[in-house]
């Protein structure tokens, strides 16, 4: 568990806590690692000799830091409760509050990886807007609000910001003005869909991990996906023309917004790299991270591109 080592975590004593694991002794539970996760400890919890060998849980536990990253842990909860409802997440089964600790029952399956998406749009598409249809979230994600956050942090505390990131400010807020124009409803969005939170349980595909949930426009949704994966034009089309049940003639506007928010999404993404390099005892490279986020949408917002987009979201009254 070497992880949570890293993080100075007494995984026992936090499992010893569970009431879920009442009466099942330290010596009778199988705890194995999950990888995956940048900023938790994943462990899946068997108790097969105890009286409930029927046990299968995955218990998430976040460090404090993770309080900078905005991230509500009540909210994601509530949230992960409700994608479960929809039968798009794993069933909420325990929970800490003011620990950062949630438990969500083990789904079987395969982790995607970003080649795996590309592969899978289909169902992809599927299993996104089936958590859309959810009941409404506890919270909003707003891209913007959340890079205006991890700015002041940024700021505030001196940390290193990547060359040329203030300098496109007037673009970032005449993106934000052009999507405002005309904003889409509303939906229970995931917001942060790595490939490796999609798990493919015999052709139909789960969404895990709800850090970053809440309401928002699909349209952030479907590029923040595509970005994540670092997929090709071509895969965004495809994308948006599934999700909107259109394949292959994604609507123009549609596909704008989605390419613009993702690379919002990169930019805002950016800060949260920034923030981990300063502040993680991890031992991975977050500011090579950042950089990854940051240099493609850099050269984008610079683009005649940029510009082109801005003007078919901006008068296209959707």
């Amino acid at each position: 568990m070497s992880e949570a080592v890293e993080h100075g975590l007494d995984v026992e004593a936090v499992l010893d806590r569970l009431p879920l694991l009442a009466g099942i002794p330290a010596s009778e539970r199988m705890v194995t690692p999950l990888p995956g996760g940048l900023t938790n400890v994943n462990l899946r919890v068997r108790a097969p000799s105890s009286p409930r060998p029927d046990l299968d849980v995955v218990v998430r536990i976040s460090p404090a830091s993770t309080a900078l990253l905005a991230v509500d842990r009540h909210e994601e909860w509530v949230n992960t409760g409700r994608a479960a409802a929809a039968g798009v997440g794993a069933p909420v089964v325990d929970y800490l509050p003011g620990e950062g600790v949630l438990v969500v029952g083990f789904l079987p399956g395969r982790t995607y990886a970003a080649e795996d998406v590309g592969l899978n749009l289909p169902a992809v598409a599927d299993a996104v807007r089936r958590l859309h249809s959810a009941e409404p979230f506890a919270s909003r994600f707003d891209m913007f609000a959340v890079r205006e956050r991890y700015l002041g942090i940024v700021t505030s505390r001196g940390f290193r910001l990547p060359e040329g990131y203030a300098g496109i400010a007037p673009a970032v807020d005449g993106l934000q003005s052009a999507l405002a124009a005309h904003p889409q409803p509303l939906v229970p969005c995931h917001n942060d869909l790595l490939a490796a939170n999609f798990l493919d349980h015999e052709g139909r595909v789960s969404i895990i991990d709800y850090e970053y949930s809440g309401n928002n426009e699909a349209t952030f949704e479907l590029g923040n996906l595509w970005a994540e994966s670092q997929l090709e034009p071509e895969h965004l089309e495809e994308l948006v023309g599934e999700y909107f049940l259109s394949p292959g003639a994604a609507d123009p506007v549609l596909l704008a917004r989605a390419e613009l928010w993702a690379q919002m999404a990169r930019h805002g993404w950016t800060l949260w790299g920034v923030i981990q390099a300063a502040v993680s005892d991890l031992d991975e490279d977050f500011w090579g991270w950042a950089m990854e986020k940051h240099e493609p949408a850099m050269g984008f917002f610079t683009s005649r591109r940029f510009e082109d987009l801005l003007d078919v979201v901006g008068g296209s009254g959707r």
